[in-house]
């Protein structure tokens, strides 16, 4: 891993880098989560492409350590198969300075042989500061998809380990996986991707017989990596949220869907 980092403008362009996904990979990347990969068939899970997406940028320069996601959105053009290449490209929309440190706006894409979008994961980050360690802002916090956690439909419970988030977790940003980057971020202890957690929501509207092509997702509270978790989704499946003692970890808002 290069430790000649490039630091984040805006304009950066992000390589072009081939991605695949395997059966045999989302099989065992699932099951150190607890989830059957079988639920999704021949088909790749889109959450994937949000750590993917991260990983574009940690080989084009742009170190991810320390950074917490805030926000990212996940539109499935079409079907991805598993097995299937698809290319990376994307850019670095703005850097942003706030009180806790620089919130990073990234636009990043997948495309097919034939040249069009298969799956887009813009995401915004936050890369703190440690001279500011302590500072609360970190830009616009956009209003809450779910305002009662009473409305939602509880559907699972998962009971996160370290062994199993440490299976999941790629190099990269070691406060997914290591106990004293984690207490130097101001953690108690490691939080999992923000990727990791949305496996567990996807699964959520996959097993009520929905398949999400435009989501937008929030990262509301770290979740540590000996969390147990409750899974809600609403009554009109627009809603989907990850809980923890009633409070919102991570919500998505579900913008379409296909039967």
């Amino acid at each position: 891993m290069s430790t000649d980092w490039i630091e984040p403008v805006a304009g950066f362009e992000l390589n072009r880098e081939e991605s695949i996904v395997t059966k045999e990979y989302q099989a065992e990347k699932l099951a150190s989560l607890g989830l059957d990969a079988a639920l999704f068939g021949d088909q790749v899970d889109p959450s994937f492409y949000i750590g993917i997406g991260i990983n574009v940028g940690i080989v084009s320069g742009i170190s991810a350590e320390g950074n917490v996601n805030m926000l990212s959105r996940i539109v499935q053009h079409r079907p991805v198969l598993l097995g299937e290449a698809l290319v990376s490209k994307g850019r670095i929309v703005s850097v942003e300075d706030v009180p806790r440190g620089r919130r990073i706006s990234t636009d990043v894409w997948f495309e097919g042989s034939d040249g069009e979008r298969a799956v887009s994961v813009p995401r915004v980050s936050l890369k703190p500061d440690p001279s500011k360690a302590g500072s609360r802002g970190a830009g616009e916090r956009p209003a809450p998809v779910v305002e009662n956690t009473d409305t939602l439909n509880l559907v699972s419970e998962h009971r996160l380990t370290p062994e199993g988030t440490k299976a999941y977790s790629s190099e990269g940003n070691a406060i997914h996986y290591e106990m004293e980057a984690a207490n130097l971020a101001g953690f108690r202890a490691p939080i999992i991707g923000g990727g990791q957690g949305v496996h567990f929501l996807m699964a959520a509207i996959w097993g009520q017989g929905l398949e999400q092509v435009d989501l937008d997702v929030y990262f509301r509270r770290p979740v540590f990596w000996d969390d147990t978790i409750a899974v809600g989704v609403s009554s009109d499946l627009g809603a989907v949220a990850s809980l923890r003692e009633g409070k919102v970890l991570t919500e998505m808002r579900v913008n379409g869907r296909r039967e």
